[in-house]
């Protein structure tokens, strides 16, 4: 019967320790989107889209249209 003691307070202190390595773990993965984040912000602050990239973009916009209104079947 001791032993089932000892047993709870092994699983109480085991379940301690892996919900605060997640809770870090978590803090860390938080921490590096925040990061990329930045990065990305800043690199997109420096370099401004150009103007060939935007009508690559809307050239793709008005294909997607194009093909959605060919999948809800609207002629053209």
């Amino acid at each position: 019967m001791p032993e089932t003691g000892l047993y709870l307070m092994t699983a109480a202190f085991t379940l301690i320790g892996l919900t605060a390595v997640s809770l870090i773990a978590l803090r860390g993965w938080r921490d590096w989107i925040a990061l990329k984040t930045k990065e990305l912000d800043r690199q997109r602050e420096d370099n401004p889209p150009s103007a060939s990239s935007r009508i690559e973009v809307a050239d793709l916009k008005e294909r997607i249209r194009k093909l959605e209104a060919i999948a809800a079947g609207v002629e053209l």
